[in-house]
C-alpha cells in the first residue's frame, strides 16, 4: 500500500531523517518507534504532505505522493491524528466529524446519520452537541480519529494515540484500532506507549537520529541490543 524509499529531511544544516525505506502492506499496522528526536513525526509530517521531502519517494497504491498538499494526500486515501489533538474548539462533537466532508456528493442528512453512527460506537452520541473544548484530552483524540474515518481512508497515521489517555479510553482506542483494520484499513502508528506498540504491530520500525537501527516483530525488537542500547543506554 505504501512504500517509502530512501526518504530525507533536512532542516538547513540538520538532517532529520536520513535515507529511511520501509513498506506498509495492505491490511497491517507498522509500528514507529524511538526516543524524542529520533525523526518519527517528521515521517509522519512528510507522508501526509505538511513537511516537503528533501530527497527519496513516498508512493501510496502506486502513485507518487512526494510533493502534494496535505488535502491532495488526504483525498488520496491517506488519513492523519496529532499528538496533540486538533478539533475545532468551539464546533460540537458531530459538527466536528463534518468539517472534512463538506461539499461532497452525499446528503447533509446522510453524512450527519454517518457522524452519529461514529460516535455512537465509541459511546460519545450523548454528548455530540457539547464543545469539542468540554472533551478530555482523550476524548479528543478519540473524536480526532472519527472525524479522519468520515472521508473512509485506506491508511491512518496515528501519531502518540494513547499519550496522556486514560486506561478506559485506551482500551476503547484499541477497539476501534483492530476493527478498522479487520476491515482491511492499515496504519502506521507512532507511540511510546510499548506494550500497545508490541501488542498491535504486524511489523517495528526503530529509528535514531534519522536512521533505522532494528526492524522486525515484536519479539525481535524487545530482544535486539541496539534498541535497548537507544533507549536505555549503555
Amino acid at each position: 500500500m505504501l512504500e517509502v524509499s530512501n526518504l530525507q529531511k533536512s532542516f538547513g544544516g540538520l538532517v532529520a531523517v536520513k535515507s529511511l525505506s520501509f513498506q506498509v502492506p495492505d491490511d497491517s499496522i507498522l509500528g514507529l518507534i524511538g526516543v524524542n528526536g529520533s525523526g518519527k513525526t517528521t515521517v509522519m509530517n512528510c507522508i501526509n504532505g505538511i513537511y516537503h521531502a528533501s530527497g527519496g519517494s513516498i508512493r501510496f497504491n502506486a502513485q507518487e505522493v512526494t510533493g502534494r498538499r496535505p488535502h491532495d494526500v488526504t483525498r488520496m486515501g491517506i488519513g492523519r491524528t496529532f499528538q496533540v489533538p486538533r478539533l475545532f474548539r468551539r464546533l460540537t462533537l458531530v459538527e466536528n466529524l463534518l468539517i472534512p466532508v463538506i461539499g461532497t456528493r452525499s446528503s447533509n442528512k446522510a453524512l450527519t446519520a454517518q457522524a452519529d453512527a461514529l460516535l455512537a460506537e465509541v459511546d460519545l452520541y450523548r454528548i455530540r452537541d457539547n464543545y469539542a473544548e468540554e472533551l478530555s484530552g482523550g476524548q479528543q483524540k478519540l473524536v480526532e480519529l472519527l472525524r479522519v474515518m468520515m472521508f473512509d481512508p485506506a491508511l491512518i497515521l496515528l501519531d502518540e494515540p494513547f499519550a496522556g489517555v486514560h486506561p478506559n479510553l485506551c482500551r476503547v482506542f484499541t477497539d476501534q484500532i483492530m476493527k478498522l483494520k479487520a476491515k482491511g484499513k492499515s496504519f502506521i502508528l507512532v507511540s511510546h506507549d510499548m506494550t500497545s506498540v508490541y501488542r498491535l504491530s504486524d511489523h517495528i520500525l526503530v529509528l535514531d537520529q534519522g536512521e533505522t537501527i532494528a526492524e522486525g516483530d515484536a519479539a525481535a525488537i524487545q530482544s535486539n541490543p541496539a534498541v535497548v542500547e537507544a533507549f536505555l543506554g549503555r
